[in-house]
């Protein structure tokens, strides 16, 4: 990807459609005759006219303008993005899009690389890419070329999430997710440290060992971290990782078991969140652990009505082994809050209510703390996820208590996604400030591809974390 300061020749130019681009009059009136409207989404390609130093021209509506009559990053991203799908194989292609500034070079960027996105590993014929994109701009080389390489860094990281989410779990299992892990981190600067079973018994992770006990793939906890040497703020974010999730012998039903490859998204989305901010240099010291294991039935899986001594040696009564994330989450909080970060944020496809409460394409953000709730629920919608502050209400804290263990890992079913996050609170320190992201519903595409959006794993909360990881080292937390 690159940034074009003048015209040049290319196989297609992107225009973008909507109100405010009377510089290709004539070609909206061609559009419109063929019944275009402006909307997000719509596309139609022409013979370039004279004048244009191309084969052809893609308008893609651009939807309706800002008040000021200009359009937003989340518009620009959005028709780079179905730009992008609609050219996919095409040589060469420039986006003429408006891009006056760098947050918009940025966003045109972003969603043309995120939309030209493809899961092809798996395939014997594989679609090819465009091998030339170029972005129009009006802004010096310098500025213009920063505004792009963050942008692709932070593309290719959501990407590698994507990659990770659509992976079958036959090839993606505990074990194989940390060697990429150490992998990536060996490619990009951040350390990487894994315990396998026998450090994870030695040190007492009872609740990750007692979710993974029924596979014969054991598994893994994960620390990658990154320091920049001017940083001043300390994150832990904890990503769920369970790279296949049966229900335990609280078996889910037929029809629900289809995608749980995807239940290690939030692991997915914080390994790939720190890799960027590494990449981006973010002045930020950050470790991600990943709380890696395969939830199956066997001989040898955990029962409901069993006790897990967690890593903190509090013990949870198991009293529905489909509610597997929140224990190994738990062991993670537990552990990343030792090292005494500034905030602490965790990120998983957590529960179905969640997606009952908000869909398929919001997150819910949950905290102690409304003012945080609603920050991270920002710094999402900044970054171009959307995303909703949600309570924690202490009034369905009782549900979770047990006859015989310190806490159990499900209470009221009503609420269900509230309760899953009243239990991890439990895990926190006081007073360290932390958020809960509840990504279940927009981590796994099931329908058409939309905007930058592919079918399959989205790589959703990655762009958020980063985003998140700006601004909390931007204010000094």
């Amino acid at each position: 990807m690159t940034a074009l300061t003048a015209g040049r020749h290319s196989d297609v130019v992107v225009i973008g459609f909507g109100r405010g681009t009377a510089d290709v009059a004539p070609l909206i009136a061609t559009a419109t005759a063929w019944g275009m409207t402006g909307a997000v989404g719509e596309t139609l390609r022409l013979p370039a006219p004279p004048g244009f130093d191309a084969g052809s021209v893609l308008l893609v509506g651009l939807g309706e303008p800002d008040p000021d009559g200009g359009y937003g990053p989340d518009a620009l991203r959005q028709a780079a993005g179905v730009a992008a799908r609609a050219l996919a194989g095409v040589p060469s292609v420039v986006l003429a899009l408006p891009a006056a500034t760098p947050e918009a070079v940025e966003a045109v960027t972003l969603g043309a690389v995120l939309g030209q996105y493809s899961f092809d590993a798996y395939r014997s014929a594989r679609q090819p890419a465009a091998t030339e994109w170029g972005v129009l701009t009006g802004l010096d080389h310098a500025e213009a070329d920063a505004a792009v390489r963050r942008a692709v860094v932070l593309a290719h990281e959501v990407n590698r999430a994507r990659d990770l989410v659509n992976t079958p779990a036959n090839d993606l299992y505990p074990e194989v997710f940390a060697a990429e892990v150490q992998a990536v981190g060996a490619e990009h600067g951040p350390a990487v440290e894994v315990l396998d079973e026998k450090a994870l018994a030695a040190a007492g992770f009872g609740g990750l060992l007692g979710v993974g006990q029924g596979s014969v793939r054991p598994p893994r906890l994960v620390r990658i971290s990154y320091a920049h040497p001017d940083a001043a703020t300390g994150i832990a974010l904890i990503g769920k990782g369970i790279t296949y999730d049966s229900g335990g012998l609280s078996l889910k039903p037929v029809g629900s078991n289809e995608i749980m490859k995807r239940d290690m998204a939030g692991a997915a989305a914080v390994f790939a969140a720190v890799v960027a901010a590494a990449r981006l240099e973010v002045p930020v010291r950050v470790s991600g652990w990943l709380a890696l294991a395969e939830n199956m039935p066997s001989g040898s899986a955990t029962r409901p009505g069993d006790v897990l001594r967690m890593y903190d040696g509090r013990t949870v009564e198991v009293l529905n082994t489909d509610a597997e994330g929140r224990i190994v989450l738990a062991d993670a909080i537990a552990r990343a809050a030792e090292d005494e970060p500034d905030v602490i944020v965790d990120v998983a496809t957590l529960t179905f209510a969640m997606r009952m409460a908000l869909g398929n394409r919001m997150f819910g953000v949950m905290s102690p703390s409304e003012a945080f709730a609603a920050r991270g629920a920002a710094a999402a919608r900044r970054a171009g996820e959307q995303a909703w502050p949600l309570p924690l209400p202490a009034d369905l804290r009782p549900s979770l208590n047990s006859t015989v263990a310190d806490i159990a890992n499900v209470g009221e079913r009503l609420g269900g996604a509230l309760v899953a996050g009243l239990f991890l609170k439990e895990f926190v320190p006081d007073g360290t400030p932390w958020a809960h992201l509840d990504i279940a519903g927009p981590a796994f595409h099931e329908g058409e591809p939309h905007g930058d959006t592919p079918r399959g794993g989205t790589g959703a909360a990655v762009r958020t974390l980063v985003q998140l990881m700006r601004e909390l080292a931007e204010a000094g937390t």
